[in-house]
């Protein structure tokens, strides 16, 4: 029976998996063309598995070396020549055990005569030397696939090793070389300085200019994932409504594939696979130790300009024109933290966006008396397992007006009340909820939060009061956004600096939906 797996790469006979022989179609024209790239992606997106499907693909037509630098250590990259030696072995090895396809008996002998016994040195010379005899020996075009290339990104060596493979590639119509190289890692090695020390980037000039770029779409598809679904619900018998299940997936993802499986595989043990069981799936995913949110925060602890961008998007509804050629967002674009949406910055999926909040407040909660006051009253918010969003509001409407007063004569932000209505509902839901922004209306003046409580949403829109026109448009969208939800009720939480306004709530009808505004 197969499983989900976010261990390695996925293998279809023993995994379940999104159907992506068309991506693999599309990178095989690529390689037919004789064009070399980079595939860099986030971690845990699918650059593995992609790696190893194409393989397979290409083993009709090609000699197919595959090589990870995951293991490769200290000692292989520590020269020119110990790498150059240390890749020679590794494709040995792949001869010796049998792991490439069509590969002539002449070429086969020389790479077992020339590579070294052991990884020893060997001059980037003759590195060249015996790849271009062993390339003009096979009758069959070789094609050199490298994974995990970040581990040697950071060596002056391996910016020497892709040096000659460019060399060669420039010269390919007078020596024989790979038909095609594929380098895959999350650092762009077009852009290495990105990921090479201060002191080695004058060493080092577009090493992999070459490159053709890749721009084919890694995230899995709502589609895509039905499908996948589609086999699972096949094998157990679940009954689920898979249409249903692969959206909420792909809207909470954006396809993200390690996300996907994740929660996958946690409905999977729950055997819980309805709307309430996909929410708690993500409240269980979110408390997740896992390695790609270790590296996340250790990205932004690297990143602090990345890392304040994200901040200001999150809490005070900045909005960043989007632009390749800044680093932070270049960054986070390889990181997979953010995208591009109409021309602007967004946060690329819900997930991520909920587990940034998360690592913020952690950082910040045991100082704010807000936190403090949402943690100290939550006994009194939740009745019967539902959450009583309006005594929720009423509270916090009146904790905010008496801060706001008191701190009347000083700075007061206007974006700090979005703020602080988050540090309040925080620990309310808790171990028991999440929460995530509605990325189309994240802005200065407006922001959908939507909260989901034991199955159950709410949906809170906050905003600064620019007057009653302004008002009542935000209560056309909210209806709007309501009616997409499904849902009936609404809740406005609108932040009034006006010093003779006085909190208090409004209950109307809009369109067949009830929202109650608060006044803060």
């Amino acid at each position: 029976m197969k499983k989900f797996n976010i261990t390695g790469k996925c293998i279809p006979e023993q995994h379940y998996m999104v159907d992506i022989s068309e991506r693999i179609e599309r990178i095989k024209q690529i390689v037919d063309a004789g064009d070399y790239m980079c595939i860099n992606r986030g971690r845990q997106y699918g650059k593995t598995t992609t790696l190893s499907l194409l393989k397979r693909r290409l083993d009709k037509e090609y000699v197919v070396f595959s090589l990870s630098l995951e293991g490769v250590g200290d000692a292989e990259l520590k020269t020119d020549e110990t790498l150059a030696s240390a890749f020679l072995w590794m494709l040995k090895q792949k001869i010796i055990t049998k792991q490439v396809s069509n590969l002539s008996p002449d070429a086969a002998n020389y790479m077992s005569e020339m590579a070294p016994q052991v990884p020893s040195a060997v001059s980037t010379l003759v590195f060249g030397s015996v790849i271009s005899t062993f390339c003009q020996l096979n009758r069959t075009p070789v094609v050199l696939l490298i994974d995990e290339v970040d581990q040697a990104s950071n060596y002056a060596s391996f910016i020497k090793f892709l040096g000659v493979l460019r060399e060669k590639y420039l010269n390919r119509d007078n020596e024989a070389t790979f038909k095609s190289v594929i380098l895959a890692g999350v650092y762009d090695i077009k852009n290495i300085k990105l990921k090479l020390r201060p002191e080695e980037q004058h060493k080092t000039n577009s090493p992999w200019n070459i490159a053709v770029p890749f721009e084919e779409d890694m995230s899995l598809s709502a589609k895509g994932i039905k499908g996948m679904l589609d086999e699972y619900d096949i094998d157990h018998e679940t009954r689920m409504n898979t249409t249903a299940i692969s959206k909420f997936l792909y809207d909470y993802t954006a396809g993200y594939p390690y996300l996907v499986v994740r929660l996958c595989m946690l409905m999977d043990e729950s055997g819980n696979w309805t709307k309430e069981g996909f929410l708690e799936a993500t409240k269980k995913l979110l408390n997740d130790d896992n390695t790609l949110f270790k590296d996340a925060s250790k990205k932004l602890d690297d990143f602090p300009d990345l890392r304040e961008m994200i901040y200001r998007m999150l809490f005070r509804g900045e909005e960043f024109p989007y632009n390749p050629q800044n680093k932070s967002q270049e960054l986070g674009k390889l990181f997979n933290f953010i995208d591009e949406a109409d021309g602007k910055v967004i946060i690329s999926n819900r997930i991520l966006e909920t587990w940034f909040y998360n690592l913020f407040f952690t950082n910040d909660k045991l100082k704010n008396e807000t936190y403090n006051s949402g943690a100290n009253s939550k006994p009194e918010f939740i009745k019967d397992g539902c959450l009583n969003m309006e005594l929720v509001l009423e509270r916090f409407t009146r904790l905010y007006s008496n801060l706001y007063n008191s701190q009347r004569n000083e700075k007061f932000d206007e974006d700090e009340g979005r703020k602080k209505f988050l540090f309040y509902i925080k620990p309310i839901i808790n171990g028991v909820g999440n929460f995530y922004v509605e990325a189309r209306t994240r802005n200065m003046r407006r922001t959908d939060l939507v909260i989901d409580y034991l199955g159950k949403q709410y949906v809170v829109e906050m905003k600064i009061w620019h007057g009653d026109r302004y008002n009542q448009e935000g209560e056309e969208q909210l209806a709007d956004y309501l009616d997409a939800l499904n849902l009936t009720k609404g809740y406005m939480l609108t932040f009034n600096f006006n010093k003779r306004k006085k909190a208090n709530s409004v209950r109307k009808i809009v369109r067949g939906k009830e929202l109650i505004e608060y006044m803060a």
